[in-house]
């Protein structure tokens, strides 16, 4: 994606909006008429803090993103932008499955091909091939939601869900807001069907609903009623899976909206939980153990200004055997670079974004964090810089 250079007059019509929502920050805020000040006063942030995310000194982070997009009266997406789609195709065909959920299709085939397919499907998201994962989904939906018509049991709608949590998470990597919430909707009513488990994951993805949305009171409301639920449906390793995940997306919403004693509840039980694993395991899409859950602290740590913690977590992290797919360890690098940033380490910062470019490139290419890191860095080290010129090639912009 180019950026044009041009004149200040003609910033408005000609500045591309992506990468970096920073950059989107201003462009809005003269649409809107909204002088700085104006705009920090109804965001509730400092005018120092939003001059510096405008002028490129500070990353502007995903809570702040949400303030900035209340006050203007616009959604999240707008600030931090959506990413381009791969195939059109790809994902009309998917629109096309997800509409025919409630409609029995043709017969399906063996049911050993379609956990192939799924296990397939998982594959590419755990390694966040966003395109592979979108060019698949179209025909593992349909053939899960066939073969559970057919079936009509329990386990064949679990497949369902958790296929429809894949659709959730690239809906959600690209910030098609409207159509996360679709799959969302899809993914409850398969829960419905299914094992009580489920339903706890089918919840976690709706308060992810209100996450994206930058609702992130609307979303811990969600987490606390999907606890009452798991607490007295779940049972075992099942309870203790189903109540860590759930204070995972808990502690990432708490720290969104920076409220340190509610983020470190639900960090000290999410770790509890955790100690029930020796090692993270995976049930219905979801990771849950310690190496999860610690890469969840780094980032609320970055969100609640915790910075040094989160570098000592990701240092403790780092020195282990990291079992994790790349889907937790290319944001885990990006929240140490925005940790290494703010404490004023630039070359720290740039070693971990581009540590995160070789783990999970498709997803640092879409990321609003990435683009944001690079966006700063850019403008900080304020002139030609090769190891980000090599990242700009990737995303295809000019410096």
């Amino acid at each position: 994606m180019k950026v044009t250079h041009c004149a200040e007059g003609d910033l408005m019509a000609h500045e591309e909006r992506t990468p970096g929502a920073g950059k989107n920050v201003a462009v809005l805020r003269k649409e809107h008429n909204l002088s700085q000040a104006q705009l920090a006063r109804r965001a509730g942030v400092s005018l120092s803090t939003l001059s510096k995310v405008e002028g490129g000194d500070r990353v502007l982070t995903e809570g702040m993103a949400a303030a900035v997009a209340g006050a203007m009266g616009i959604t999240l997406d707008e600030v931090l932008g959506k990413a381009p789609v791969a195939s059109e195709d790809d994902l009309r065909n998917l629109r096309t499955a997800m509409r025919h959920f409630d409609l029995a299709g043709e017969p399906p085939r063996p049911v050993g091909e379609l956990r192939k397919g799924l296990a397939k499907l998982t594959a590419h998201r755990f390694n966040t091939d966003l395109a592979e994962v979108l060019a698949l989904l179209p025909d593992v939906l349909s053939r899960a939601q066939n073969f559970a018509h057919s079936a009509r049991t329990p386990d064949a709608w679990t497949l369902v869900a958790d296929t429809y949590s894949t659709v959730y998470w690239v809906a959600a990597r690209h910030r098609w807001l409207e159509l996360c919430e679709l799959a969302s909707a899809k993914q409850m009513l398969a829960a419905e069907r299914a094992t009580p488990l489920v339903g706890i994951v089918a919840a976690r993805d709706q308060a992810g609903i209100f996450l994206n949305n930058g609702d992130f009171a609307g979303g811990l409301a969600v987490v606390e009623q999907a606890i009452t639920q798991a607490e007295s449906t779940l049972t075992g390793p099942e309870r203790a899976f189903g109540l860590g995940c759930l204070h995972l997306r808990g502690l990432t919403l708490a720290g969104r909206l920076r409220d340190k004693t509610e983020a470190d509840k639900h960090i000290e039980r999410a770790q509890r939980y955790a100690e029930e694993f020796p090692e993270d395991v995976v049930k219905h899409e979801m990771h849950f153990g310690p190496q999860n859950t610690a890469v969840h602290v780094i980032s609320t740590s970055g969100d609640i200004q915790r910075h040094s913690k989160a570098l000592q977590v990701s240092r403790d992290l780092q020195r282990q055997r990291i079992a994790l797919p790349a889907t937790r360890i290319g944001p885990m690098h990006l929240d140490t670079s925005r940790a290494r940033l703010a404490l004023g380490d630039r070359d720290g910062a740039l070693d971990s974004l581009e540590q995160a470019w070789e783990v999970a490139p498709q997803l640092a290419k879409v990321h609003p964090t990435s683009q944001e890191l690079f966006r700063v860095l850019v403008s900080l080290h304020k002139r030609s810089n090769p190891r980000l010129n090599k990242i700009a090639k990737r995303v295809e912009i000019s410096v």
